[in-house]
């Protein structure tokens, strides 16, 4: 699954289907999922996050005409689209979600520690 990573690269968080990669030096954040690796500036990334929330995994699941199959994804200031399975889409959802969770917690760790200091 691990392309060659470059070293720049900091691990946010990291599934069996995917990983969000933080670069410093792009400014930005690189998502692996499906054998591809896609940057997006930290707002496009939160905007990509909730436009995969959005998608409703239910409806999907217990619907049984062909137009709820798939589910198609073009975010904001990005050549990628998606398109994915109701599987796919959950397993991205996991990914996002773990990797938002690992940047708040961080974010949250770094005012406490920064707050003791001063």
């Amino acid at each position: 699954m691990k392309q060659n990573i470059p070293n720049h690269f900091i691990e946010v968080y990291q599934t069996p289907n995917g990983a969000v990669y933080q670069s410093n030096k792009d400014r930005c954040f690189w998502v692996e999922f499906n054998g591809a690796m896609t940057s997006y500036k930290v707002l496009c990334f939160y905007k990509f996050k909730k436009a995969v929330d959005n998608i409703d995994l239910d409806l999907m699941a217990n619907n049984s005409d062909a137009v709820y199959d798939y589910e198609i994804i073009a975010p904001c200031s990005c050549e990628r689209c998606y398109v994915l399975t109701l599987t796919e889409i959950a397993e991205l959802k996991e990914l996002l979600s773990g990797a938002k969770v690992m940047l708040e917690l961080n974010s949250i760790l770094y005012e406490r520690l920064y707050s003791v200091l001063v």
